[in-house]
């Protein structure tokens, strides 16, 4: 039984929930950081009284340039030590740059990008202080490629990628690993929230279990990358995406992300 802290962000759906369940379900004890007090409390009830262990909610909107702060100030103030970040929390949305919004964009690059810097700010010192910890941030395989349609949101994966791998490096002598989960398309809340449901890319989205059960694992491991709830001949295909010709391959990935997959 571990009794180890994860803070989970968007903890209250999709992988994040699957995380939650994997750790509770090794008897650890939790931090769920979501946006709806509602779905927090809820999620904290069902946890507590299948699995009988410590959680601890913090509601917070991560468009706020302060989220990470003030997830931090409420860690300090109840003493809680987090073993395992899990920096789950992210924001997509179909369609072209100049099509979006300015605030869709900028929060976009809060959500992906700063808070899980900041909050790797702030705990990592702490770990690498106790000599032990593990970081998970859940990216995506958009990562390694350009993402026309949805550019930013590629481009803050490829972002949060390189600076996780960065960082295993650097702390590679110091008993805390930083592991990037790159799943594909899964069947989650992501794509409605995002207006992709009806693009090919989210036709046949995989369960979020599976992932999270291989990203949890690759994390206690303190795997560099680990790629997940990838169809059969996508896991081939993404090591060799880097090596492609851009200008065709940004034609593929457009394709699989306009909303008319039955074209």
């Amino acid at each position: 039984m571990s009794k180890e802290t994860a803070l989970i962000t968007g903890a209250t759906g999709g992988l994040g929930m699957e995380f939650v369940k994997i750790h509770a379900q090794k008897g650890g004890n939790l931090v769920l950081v979501g946006r709806n007090p509602q779905k927090l409390a809820q999620l904290e009830h069902d946890i507590t009284n299948k699995y009988h262990v410590k959680v601890m909610t913090i509601a917070v909107d991560f468009t706020q340039f302060d989220a990470a702060e003030e997830i931090f100030k409420k860690l300090q103030e109840t003493n809680t030590q987090v073993d395992y970040l899990i920096n789950n929390a992210g924001l997509g949305g179909q369609g072209t740059f100049l099509d979006r919004t300015m605030e869709q964009d900028i929060n976009m690059a809060k959500v992906n990008m700063i808070v899980p810097t900041k909050l790797m700010k702030l705990i990592l010192p702490q770990m690498v202080k106790r000599g032990k910890g593990h970081v998970l941030n859940v990216s995506s395989s958009a990562a390694l490629i350009p993402g026309p349609l949805q550019a930013e949101y590629y481009a803050t994966k490829a972002y949060l990628t390189s600076l996780s791998d960065a960082l295993w490096y650097e702390l590679k002598d110091t008993g805390v690993t930083v592991t990037a989960l790159m799943p594909g398309a899964m069947d989650t809340g992501f794509a409605k929230a995002g207006g992709l449901t009806d693009t090919k890319m989210f036709a046949n989205g995989v369960s979020p279990q599976k992932v999270a059960e291989e990203g949890y694992q690759a994390m206690l491991d303190g795997k560099l990358n680990v790629f997940a709830g990838l169809p059969g001949w996508q896991r081939p295909f993404v090591n060799l995406m880097p090596m492609m010709p851009k200008k065709p391959t940004m034609k593929f990935v457009a394709d699989q992300q306009s909303n008319n997959k039955k074209k």
